[in-house]
C-alpha cells in the first residue's frame, strides 16, 4: 500500500528519465566496426523491426543508411544521428498540443480493454485541473461497475466533477449528453468522456461509440472537439489495426500512447503517424497521477535511438 502511494505521489520525473529502454542496445553497438557493412545493416534491421517501426519504414531507414554519403571511418554516434534525423523528418507534424479553443471543450477517449484508457483519462483530468480548468468527467463505460469505481477514485484525486449513470448498464450516449449539457449550464471548461473498452472489430460496441458522437452533436455540432485513441505501447504493430477500426466510428484525431516506460517497442508511433496522419498528444509513463507527458518529438527520438 505505502509503496503504491510512494509511486503515486513521489517526485515527478521528466519524460527523458521515464523512458528507460532504448532500441539501440549494447548488442547492436558491439556489432558496429567503424563501417557500414551488410552484417551491421542486418543487425540494424532486426533491431528496428523489434522496436515495431514496421517493415516499410525499417526498409526506408536501413536504405538511407546504406546509401548515406559517409567518408572514411565513421563512428557509432554518426550512425545514431543519421537515423535520428531520418526519423525526425518522417515524424514531422506528429506533435500536438491541446488548444481548448471551445468552451466546454469535449474530449472523447476510446481504446481496447487493457490499454490504460481510464487511468489515462484520470491523469488528463488531473493535468487540466492543475492548469486551473473546470473539468467534468463522464463515466460512460456504464457496463462495468469496476470501471466507474476506478474513474471515481481518479476523479477524487484530481478534484474534478464526475457524472455517472443512475444504474449499471445505462445508455452511454445518454450519459455523454448529460455530461455535456451539465458542463454547458454550469460553465465548465472541459468535458472528458470515458468509453467502454472494446475491440476494434466488435460491431455492436463500435456502433455504440458512433452513437455517442452523434448524440453529442445535438448539443454542439462541433463536438467532440478531440477524439483521442489510447494505445498500449507494448502492443506494437497491433496498434495500427486498432486505430484503423476506431477511426471509422469516432473520427480519431489524436493519440495517447501508454506504457512507453516499460517497453522498447515504442517505434510503432512512426507508422501510426505516417499512415494515418494522426498526431500524438500525450504519452503515459508510469502509475502516478502526474505520469502523463506531452509528446516531445526530440526527446522521444533520442531515447528511441
Amino acid at each position: 500500500m505505502f509503496g503504491f502511494l510512494k509511486k503515486l505521489f513521489g517526485k515527478k520525473k521528466t519524460l527523458k528519465e521515464k523512458i528507460s529502454k532504448s532500441l539501440f542496445d549494447g548488442e547492436l553497438q558491439k556489432a558496429f566496426k567503424n563501417k557500414i557493412d551488410q552484417d551491421f545493416l542486418n543487425d540494424l534491421e532486426e533491431s528496428l523491426l523489434k522496436a515495431d517501426i514496421g517493415v516499410r519504414y525499417t526498409e526506408k531507414l536501413v536504405n538511407s543508411l546504406a546509401s548515406g554519403d559517409f567518408e572514411g571511418d565513421i563512428t557509432y554516434d554518426q550512425i545514431k544521428n543519421h537515423i535520428r534525423a531520418q526519423i525526425k523528418e518522417e515524424l514531422s507534424g506528429s506533435e500536438a498540443k491541446l488548444s481548448l479553443d471551445k468552451k466546454p471543450y469535449v474530449i472523447l477517449a476510446s481504446g481496447v480493454n487493457g490499454s490504460g484508457k481510464t487511468t489515462t483519462l484520470g491523469k488528463l483530468a488531473n493535468k487540466l485541473a492543475g492548469e486551473g480548468k473546470k473539468v467534468v468527467v463522464a463515466a460512460a463505460d456504464t457496463f462495468r461497475a469496476a470501471a466507474v469505481g476506478q474513474l471515481d477514485v481518479w476523479a477524487k484525486r484530481a478534484g474534478v466533477k464526475l457524472i455517472t449513470a443512475e444504474k449499471e448498464g445505462g445508455d452511454p450516449a445518454a450519459l455523454a449528453y448529460q455530461a455535456l449539457e451539465f458542463a454547458q449550464k454550469e460553465g465548465y471548461d472541459v468535458v472528458l468522456i470515458d468509453t467502454a473498452g472494446r475491440l476494434q472489430n466488435n460491431k455492436n460496441f463500435m456502433d455504440q461509440l458512433g452513437k455517442i458522437v452523434r448524440v453529442l452533436k445535438k448539443l454542439d455540432e462541433s463536438a467532440p472537439h478531440l477524439s483521442l485513441l489510447v494505445l498500449d505501447g507494448t502492443t506494437g504493430q497491433n496498434a495500427l489495426r486498432q486505430l484503423e477500426g476506431f477511426k471509422e466510428q469516432s473520427m480519431v484525431n489524436g493519440i495517447i500512447m501508454t506504457k512507453l516506460d516499460g517497453t522498447a517497442k515504442g517505434g510503432a508511433i512512426i507508422p501510426i503517424v505516417k499512415e494515418f496522419e494522426v498526431p500524438v498528444y500525450f504519452v503515459g509513463m508510469g502509475e502516478g497521477i502526474d505520469d502523463l507527458y506531452e509528446f516531445n518529438l526530440d526527446e522521444y527520438i533520442k531515447k528511441l535511438i
